[in-house]
């Protein structure tokens, strides 16, 4: 059915958006809207300009009969910056703090707006590689895995620590704890990854870093690639870690169970991805 400009554009937006990293064609929205390929490619133009102005994300146009249009969600510097700020106050609350210098954060991980925000932070740092799949452990980096992998539209995949008769057949490391530095077990569903496959680790929360060293080793044995790792916190860690080479949004640098005190800053998100000047 014919519509009119304004709804016509509405419902591209929405399209777009529910889609990202997604072609569509100029052929498939002319015939959606029953409108000239010249009228569709008139609408993109606007969409590109208002997503580019607004901070959205980039509406890539591309031209010729396999052409159309691709929507690639990211964040402005200032709004991420913004972004960690709020979080970092929010995590400062002296009432999170757990024994063993944990940090409560099941309450923050469990909003929506809070978790998009993450996703469309995390996805932003990775704007220009190619993401297969996401990858965390059970259960509380499961969320944040989601919402990654929704502005990525890539599948996410979850590590466990026990056998699910769900899961089939399964490939199984053994790990070393780097906080408690005792030995565990991990293992994940042999059809969850594929060979050569690309894999971003994401996590809620990391001290020693042996969880995150224990799903490098499952990628590895997988055959597929290690992207990157990037965590929602990180806890200042005296000991041996096992992983150097990450990106985290917030800094626990110092937790006293006795006193409850707690003090959170910035990660190196925002120098790793927009520079020094942040």
């Amino acid at each position: 059915m014919k519509v009119r400009r304004s709804e016509r554009l509405i419902d591209m937006t929405r399209y777009l958006l529910e889609r990202p990293h997604t072609l569509v064609s100029l052929t498939f929205f002319a015939k959606r809207y029953e409108s000239a390929k010249s009228s569709i490619s008139e609408d993109l133009t606007i969409l590109k300009r208002t997503f580019q102005m607004r901070g959205t994300g980039i509406l890539e146009t591309i031209p010729g009969a396999a052409g159309g249009a691709r929507f690639i969600p990211y964040i402005l510097k200032e709004e991420a910056q913004e972004f960690i700020d709020e979080m970092t106050d929010k995590v400062a609350d002296k009432s999170r703090v757990l024994p063993g210098g944990y940090i409560y954060l099941s309450d923050i991980l469990g909003q929506p707006e809070i978790l998009r925000q993450v996703g469309r932070v995390i996805a932003t740092q990775y704007l220009n590689q190619k993401i297969d799949a996401v990858m965390t452990v059970a259960t509380k980096g499961i969320p944040i895995a989601q919402s990654v992998a929704a502005y990525l539209n890539v599948p996410f995949v979850i590590v466990r620590n026990d056998s699910k008769i769900t899961e089939g057949s399964t490939v199984s490391v053994n790990y070393v704890s780097g906080s408690s530095e005792r030995i565990k077990k991990m293992e994940l569903s042999k059809r969850s990854l594929t060979e050569g496959a690309n894999v971003l680790i994401v996590d809620d929360f990391m001290k020693g870093g042996g969880t995150i060293n224990g799903m490098k080793t499952l990628i590895e044995e997988f055959d597929a690639n290690l992207i990157g790792i990037t965590v929602f916190a990180e806890a200042a860690f005296s000991g041996n870690r096992l992983i150097d080479d990450y990106t985290s949004l917030l800094r626990v640098t110092n937790v006293n169970d006795s006193e409850k005190a707690i003090k959170v800053v910035p990660g190196n998100y925002l120098e790793t991805v927009f520079g020094a000047e942040v």
